[in-house]
């Protein structure tokens, strides 16, 4: 039976041996909690090291989960599930509805296009007798008349004295007994509609057309020379007009081979392009627009030397006048005769992308034209800057094991997110005397030292590329990350999933022609029905050239 102590309220009144007994007793209870306290706190380091065990394994098992996710999706040839939800900062950083600075929505009212009546009806009513006539009141009906038309041309034929032959001309844009209203809704839905041949076949033909799928395939992409030739003029004026453009790629399959889609998008602006490769030698070949030569000037060689291009082959290279060469054979026997080996692959890609660099300076090209892009290697030329959004998604790719490296890294996201709502007030009315304060914060946030090995070396990285992440502070119409390019490839990707890939020469052209003028026209706000029409030769709203515009809008 467990011995009870006296009460303390009357140890004044205990014996000598009572008072012994009742510090004894307190004695031993005390050392029974501190030896409690002491397992307790065993205890709770153990379930520490478990939790940051299990902390450890939870990642390695997410990493090895996504793992397998993209096996999957590659074993089915499908794109791989993006292992990360975007992260927010631009639309949390957007400027909020109260403040002034807002952008007002559009007023409401009346329909605009009641000047455009094609045609009036009276509708009458059989009123009593007696009854007094108070006018009209109108209804505007907006409605489509869609109908199969076969026109019969009967075309004279004389024979002239000297027994040739005169026949009447058909009228224009009539290709394979079809006309040009139907080629024009064929590109109009296969293009901004994303509708396939073979259910734009089946719609023609429910609507009274005879067409087969492969006429429907011949009106998409047979006879474009014309938007071809205005797709290479919207890349010329804005790679010459444009301050920026943003740049980002994305997979493209032809002919059952791999390949990739590149965008290149300014303010007013956009084309695409598909290609085997996404290299640096491909991107600068994509930048010199419709030019095929190759110029070894000044631009070159500063090129070689920013390349770290050794300096025997700049000198075996450098000429004192500019040396131009007009396609890549003259250009590769001009490299073998100065004793470049032109099957060593890194020694004749850097001359490749030197000769293409100074072709691009030649004509005028780029200039001093910012590149945004997501920091991808065939991307950094010229005057680059990086898309802000992708460098913050690499700190939310961090997968922290322990509680404090999980706080660290919520307090680094929390500064760059808001250092870049800094640089949007900064991009609306810029100020140059705050620039320094800017690149002084930026140390600050980017030379934090957390302990945290993996954001430590990702702060350091991104500290390096300081110019390019700061472009907006000289730039300031610059944007600050590519979504523009992303969803402009949105439209394309969403092509992709749909119709598959493309398998003739003039299937890819076409798509990359038709996308590229249609995402043009809506930068623009031009009707690309209308545009449509007015090129095929259809009269209505004339459209001026797309180049033009683009200039006149820089």
């Amino acid at each position: 039976m467990k011995k009870r102590l006296p009460s303390p309220e009357h140890a004044d009144t205990l014996s000598l041996n009572a008072l012994r007994g009742l510090v004894t007793g307190l004695l031993e209870r005390a050392q029974q909690a501190e030896a409690r306290l002491g397992k307790l706190e065993a205890e709770t380091i153990q379930l520490r090291e478990e939790n940051a065990a299990l902390r450890l394994e939870n990642t390695r098992l997410k990493l090895e989960n996504q793992l397998l996710r993209d096996e999957i999706a590659r074993l089915k040839n499908l794109p791989p599930r993006p292992p990360f939800r975007s992260s927010g900062m631009e639309k949390a950083t957007d400027t909020k509805p109260g403040d002034i600075s807002a952008s007002k929505k559009k007023p409401r009212g009346p329909k605009l296009d009641v000047k455009r009546v094609s045609r009036q009806e009276v509708l009458r009513v059989d009123a009593p007798v007696r009854s007094r006539f108070k006018g009209y009141r109108s209804v505007y009906v907006r409605d489509l008349v869609m109908k199969a038309e076969l026109v019969h041309y009967r075309r004279e034929c004389w024979v002239t004295p000297d027994g040739k032959t005169v026949l009447a001309p058909l009228p224009a844009g009539i290709t394979a007994g079809y006309g040009v209203n139907l080629r024009r809704l064929c590109l109009m839905l296969h293009t901004q509609g994303q509708v396939t041949t073979g259910r734009l076949t089946t719609l023609l033909n429910d609507i009274g057309l005879d067409i087969s799928k492969r006429q429907v395939v011949r009106l998409l992409t047979g006879q474009l020379d014309g938007f071809v030739a205005e797709d290479a003029a919207v890349l010329h004026a804005g790679l010459v007009s444009s301050s920026y453009v943003t740049v980002d790629d994305t997979g493209a399959r032809h002919s059952h081979n791999p390949g990739y889609t590149t965008h290149i998008g300014g303010p007013n602006f956009s084309v695409f392009r598909t290609t085997k490769s996404k290299s640096r030698l491909n991107f600068l070949s994509l930048l010199r627009g419709s030019y095929q030569d190759y110029v070894l000037n000044d631009a070159a060689f500063d090129y070689l030397e920013e390349r770290h291009g050794g300096s025997p082959l700049i000198d075996g290279l450098r000429n004192v006048e500019l040396q131009r060469f007009c396609n890549q054979v003259p250009f590769m026997t001009h490299l073998a005769g100065k004793g470049v080996d032109i099957f060593d692959k890194q020694a004749i890609g850097l001359a490749a992308e030197a000769g293409l660099w100074g072709s691009i300076r030649h004509h005028g090209l780029v200039g001093d034209m910012v590149i945004v892009s997501d920091d991808a290697g065939q991307f950094r030329v010229g005057n680059h800057a990086l898309c802000w959004v992708h460098g913050e998604r690499l700190l939310q790719k961090l997968m922290p094991a322990t509680a404090k490296e999980e706080r660290w890294v919520a307090v680094v996201r929390d500064l760059v997110w808001r250092f870049y709502k800094a640089l949007k007030a900064y991009q609306l009315n810029p100020s140059p005397q705050s620039a320094p304060a800017f690149r002084k914060r930026f140390d600050r946030i980017f030379s934090l030292r957390t302990g945290y090995g993996a954001l430590d070396k990702l702060l350091e990285r991104l500290h390096r590329r300081k110019n390019e992440l700061l472009k907006v502070l000289d730039y300031p119409q610059t944007p600050l990350h590519t979504n523009a390019s992303e969803n402009d490839l949105r439209t394309f990707v969403t092509k992709r999933k749909i119709s598959g890939g493309t398998m003739s020469r003039d299937g890819r052209i076409a798509r990359d022609t038709m996308l590229g003028l249609l995402k043009t026209c809506q930068k623009l706000k031009l009707s690309f029905y209308h545009y449509l029409g007015d090129r095929l030769g259809l009269g209505g709203e004339a459209i001026p050239q797309l180049a033009g515009l683009i200039a006149a809008k820089a």
